[in-house]
């Protein structure tokens, strides 16, 4: 049986469990070690029992707990080159755990197999996840995108569950009180998917089969729930999918305190 749960999903920190039966890994460990623990342990979850962490970049929000974390309960910990290079810099990599440079054809972890694919993010060398369980069915975790590249896309096509950015309304952030400089950034093709982009993207997943969708890394400052699941809601439905018959559809809460997710 596949397990997700997004534990922690925003610019504050991010933090996702995915599991089989046998294997479990966190895509990010962006809080504290002592939170990180609690959430697991929450869902009757051993952080011990984890069989690694991958990391999607190096920004504070996805690392700032692996340190600790990783070193606590010697957790192998995966990412890219350039990842790594930006986590040494950071003193993350400082701890006692082993630590591995993804592979170009996937890594296996217990019974799971995690491929990596590039995502265009303001950061060393980010990615996102595509993660494969025994029975044959994936997941996906894609945040921190700032445009779906044919990459991203063939990353997370086909899933059965994917996890996708869905960060700002376009209006908001162009309305409020960031700075200019950031919210070129944010619109920028490396920045961040709004939710206009992100439903487009969405509809496109359920008609290829996706069967859940859940928007994560939404901001606090530029975005609401509501505002998000309603616009990836109503492009999806232009399709003819029927919410809660074809599809689910959630957001994910900045820290998030419902159970996990079985499929």
């Amino acid at each position: 049986m596949a397990r997700f749960c997004s534990l922690f999903s925003s610019s504050s920190g991010n933090a996702t469990y995915i599991g089989s039966s046998k294997t479990g890994i966190l895509i990010d460990a962006g809080v504290s070690a002592k939170r990180l623990r609690e959430a697991l342990l929450a869902r009757e979850i051993d952080p011990a029992s984890l069989s690694a962490i991958f990391v999607t970049h190096e920004h504070s929000d996805h690392i700032k707990g692996i340190r600790v974390f990783a070193s606590s309960f010697k957790i192998p910990v995966f990412a890219t080159q350039g990842t790594l290079r930006g986590m040494e810099d950071a003193g993350v990599l400082s701890g006692k755990f082993p630590v591995f440079e993804l592979s170009e054809n996937g890594n296996e972890v217990g019974d799971l197999v995690v491929r990596s694919f590039k995502t265009p993010h303001d950061s060393n060398e980010s990615c996102g996840f595509r993660i494969t369980f025994p029975d044959g069915r994936s997941a996906a975790v894609a945040t921190d995108i700032g445009s779906v590249t044919n990459e991203v896309l063939c990353g997370i096509i086909g899933c059965d569950l994917v996890m996708l950015e869905s960060n700002h309304d376009v209006g908001m952030l162009r309305n409020g009180p960031y700075p200019y400089y950031l919210k070129r950034r944010i619109l920028s093709d490396r920045g961040h998917l709004s939710n206009e982009s992100c439903a487009s993207v969405a509809r496109d997943l359920v008609e290829r089969g996706t069967t859940r969708l859940f928007l994560g890394h939404l901001s606090a400052e530029n975005n609401i729930p509501d505002l998000a699941y309603q616009t990836s809601l109503c492009t999806i439905s232009e399709s003819g999918a029927q919410i809660n018959s074809d599809y689910m559809l959630k957001v994910n809460p900045m820290e998030n305190f419902e159970d996990i997710v079985r499929f």
